[in-house]
C-alpha cells in the first residue's frame, strides 16, 4: 500500500534502523500488507559529514547522490535521510533524482511550530551546529536556537561518536543532565536531539521528556507522505 519509501542510511546504521522502526510502530496497520514497502540503502561508505563541513574531510555528496539514485532506481518513489547533519548537502542530494526527498530539519521546525515553541535548544554535531542547519530551519519557522557551552556540547559529541556510534564510553559516564540544565538555563521549552543518535541515547536513559525526536518527526512525515495512515496524532 502506499509509495515506496526509500531510506539513504548508514549514517549510521543503528540510526537507519531507528528509522525503520519508527515508520513501523507508527503506521496504522492490522496486517503485513498494511504496512509501508521502505527499501533501505545501508551505505557505511558515506563519510563523516562532520569532518567533511569542518575539517576538509572527504566530501560525502558523491555517495550521497549515488544511494539516492540506487533507491530509485530500485523504485524508491520518496526518499528520506535520517542524518541531521547530511541536510547540510541536501540541495545536491534532491536534485540528483527526479523523487521528492523529505527535509528532516524543516519538518522538525514546523512541528515545533505547530506547539506553540519560542526557543528550542538544539543537541547535534559540531557539523550541525556550526554550518546552521537547525538554526536556518528554526528561524524561517520563527523559533530561537540555543545550544550547549563549548565544554557541554565537547560532552554531546562524544555521546554521539563514543557512546553510540562507537560503542566506546557508557551513556551513563556522559553528564547529560549538565547539557540539559544549560539550555533549560538559556529558555529552551523543548531540547531538539538533532542528531539521529541522539534518541536512541536519551531513550536508554530515559531522558526523553521535553525532547523532540527529529527521527519520528520524519517517520510521522514520511508514513504521510507516502499514503498511509498514522497511528498517532499530534505534532510528534
Amino acid at each position: 500500500m502506499g509509495k515506496t519509501v526509500g531510506i539513504i542510511g548508514g549514517m549510521g546504521p543503528a540510526a537507519t534502523c531507528d528509522l525503520m522502526e519508527k515508520i513501523i510502530a507508527l503506521t496504522r496497520a492490522g496486517c503485513d500488507q498494511e504496512h509501508l514497502h521502505l527499501i533501505a540503502d545501508v551505505d557505511t561508505d558515506i563519510p563523516d559529514r562532520t569532518a567533511a563541513i569542518l575539517h576538509g574531510g572527504e566530501d560525502p555528496v558523491p555517495e550521497l547522490r549515488k544511494s539516492a539514485r540506487r533507491l530509485e532506481a530500485a523504485g524508491a518513489e520518496l526518499l528520506l535521510m535520517p542524518c541531521n547533519t547530511a541536510h547540510y548537502f541536501y540541495d545536491s542530494v534532491a536534485e540528483a533524482v527526479s523523487v521528492p526527498v523529505l527535509h528532516m530539519p524543516r519538518l522538525t521546525a514546523q512541528a515545533l511550530r505547530r506547539a506553540g515553541v519560542k526557543t528550542a535548544g538544539v543537541l547535534a554535531t559540531d557539523g550541525t551546529v556550526q554550518s546552521g542547519v537547525y538554526e536556518k530551519a528554526l528561524a524561517e519557522a520563527g523559533i530561537k536556537a540555543v545550544y550547549p557551552a563549548a565544554d557541554l556540547q565537547r560532552e554531546v559529541m562524544r555521546l554521539i561518536y563514543d557512546g553510540v556510534k562507537g560503542r566506546a564510553v557508557p551513556l551513563e559516564s556522559i553528564p547529560v543532565p549538565d547539557v540539559l540544565a544549560d539550555l533549560r538555563a538559556q529558555g529552551a521549552e523543548k531540547f531538539v536531539l538533532a542528531c539521529t543518535e541522539l534518541p536512541i541515547a536519551f531513550a536508554q536513559l530515559g531522558l526523553m521528556e521535553r525532547c523532540l525526536d527529529p527521527t519520528r518527526v520524519l517517520a510521522l512525515a514520511a508514513i504521510k507522505a507516502a499514503g498511509a495512515e498514522s497511528a498517532v496524532s499530534g505534532p510528534w
